[in-house]
């Protein structure tokens, strides 16, 4: 006689499974909405970017620099500040950054209690496009059949063949909790997970070197942009190692082999080695494979609406591919939940603003000057640079610049990039003039707060028509 408890079934209008940013985010609107919605989270709520990625990430860097600022002081400042040997508890400082993560994961949790989203912790199977079935420890199988089915599963480190997760080699989820710091890190990949972490390691006072198998740091990135940060990574003391590709550990485990351009071999010294090549959507091990939905690749394919190429099942986020970024999850999932409900939607946003959260940062948003002349745009394109800018000499930040490109017959903005320090807050203004579709002499008719980085937003429009103010 077969003992084993027969599984109950749940229905729900709609099911997402994945809590990232994505996932609760279109759990929460559409329960806004009066969609009964039901959320399936195998591990924490708020996903990758939450717990492992975007914001433990940003607390490390932040701590990083405040540590490297009093070794700063340390030495002597022309601001008149000094300090006696600064020290860190690396312990300590895990620990407020794990308690900024479970302030916002237990803020996610509220949220969904609060609009009615019913959660549910578990291994979800994909039995079919209507059925999901929960696995968890201990407890019988349940079964949630639903009317749509939102995947919003995210991604995962890529593992390098020769060098697979464990023991020395880490991913990016690894080096955001360390017991101890190593007194050598070599980061594999010089994008921006691996130079963001690199650079942190950096400050709190590791030995750091980087490789990366093409010839330029942040290799999506132009080089304009990216030479300077790769002038502070000199500064800072960090090691490159770029056209140089990775051979895997020596035989003691203690050194990772790399070769040069011209295949001459040598050996990096490591404690610690990040793996951080990039990152792929998360399409095993929940029977994804039972839809057999069309493909982009590696990715889910997707519609204007998220729409996979069945029937009321949806994809947002990592797992349809670039960009990875939390805030396009976000927008596809809040549309998604809208669409559900009956109203008119569709993904075209002008511009998803991207950043490097490196020192200096970086943020790009719509399209770059080499983009735009492929794109058969005819545009004017200007830079105004930090070392002019009031604010930036007050901050000791004078590196960097604000570029804008534009349209050379009607003047309309097309792309923003900057570089410098605390950038990363510009994305918003300018995500929002790509959106509104302003021009440059909306913004240089606007009046920007002195002083202030944003003035740089300012001058550069200014200089696109030819007169800039304070260069």
């Amino acid at each position: 006689m077969n003992t084993t408890p027969a599984s109950t079934i749940i229905s729900t209008t709609l099911l997402v499974i994945g809590g990232g940013p994505g996932g609760y985010i279109a759990a929460i609107r559409a329960a806004q909405l009066g969609i009964a919605t039901t959320l399936i989270e195998g591990e924490q709520l708020g996903g990758t970017c939450l717990n492992i990625g975007c914001i433990p990430s940003k607390a490390l860097i932040h701590a990083a620099e405040e540590f490297e600022k009093t070794r700063h002081y340390a030495s002597g400042s022309a601001l008149g500040i000094t300090v006696q040997a600064p020290s860190i508890d690396i312990a300590q400082t895990i620990l407020w950054k794990d308690g900024i993560v479970s302030k916002l994961t237990g803020g996610v949790a509220a949220l969904l209690k609060k609009n009615g989203v019913q959660v549910m912790q578990g291994r979800a199977i994909i039995v079919d496009g209507k059925t999901v079935e929960i696995q968890q420890q201990g407890v019988p199988d349940q079964r949630i059949v639903c009317q749509h089915l939102l995947l919003a599963t995210g991604s995962l480190a890529v593992e390098l063949p020769g060098m697979p997760f464990g023991g020395n080699v880490i991913s990016s989820t690894e080096a955001l909790s360390p017991a101890t710091l190593p007194k050598s890190l070599v980061v594999v990949g010089g994008g921006y997970i691996g130079l963001e972490l690199g650079i942190a390691y950096r400050k709190l006072g590791a030995e750091v070197s980087v490789v990366e198998a093409l010839n330029q740091v942040l290799p999506a990135y132009d080089m304009e942009l990216t030479k300077v940060v790769e002038v502070s990574l000199q500064k800072l003391g960090i090691n490159l190692h770029l056209g140089c590709t990775v051979q895997g550990l020596n035989q003691a485990g203690d050194a990772v082999v790399i070769r040069n351009a011209q295949g001459e071999a040598s050996e990096l010294p490591a404690d610690k080695v990040l793996v951080a090549v990039g990152r792929t959507p998360r399409t095993q091990g929940y029977g994804l494979e039972t839809l057999m939905l069309d493909m982009n690749g590696r990715a889910v394919g997707i519609d204007d609406q998220c729409r996979t190429s069945m029937r009321d099942v949806w994809a947002i986020g990592d797992i349809t591919g670039e960009p990875m970024l939390a805030h396009r999850a976000m927008a596809q999932g809040e549309m998604v939940a809208e669409i559900i409900a009956g109203k008119k939607r569709h993904f075209m946003p002008a511009s998803i603003p991207a950043v490097c959260f490196t020192d200096p940062e970086i943020v790009v948003a719509g399209q770059t000057p080499a983009e735009a002349k492929a794109a058969g745009v005819d545009c004017l394109t200007a830079m105004f640079p930090f070392a002019a800018n009031g604010r930036a000499m007050t901050l000791e930040a004078t590196e960097g610049f604000v570029r804008v490109v534009a349209r050379r017959d009607n003047h309309l903005i097309v792309g923003w990039q900057a570089v410098g320090k605390s950038v990363s807050e510009l994305s918003a203004a300018f995500g929002q003039s790509l959106e509104m579709g302003a021009t440059l002499e909306d913004i240089a008719g606007t009046i920007h707060a002195h002083p202030t980085l944003g003035e740089a937003v300012q001058e550069a429009a200014m200089r696109a028509l030819g007169h800039a103010l304070h260069i």
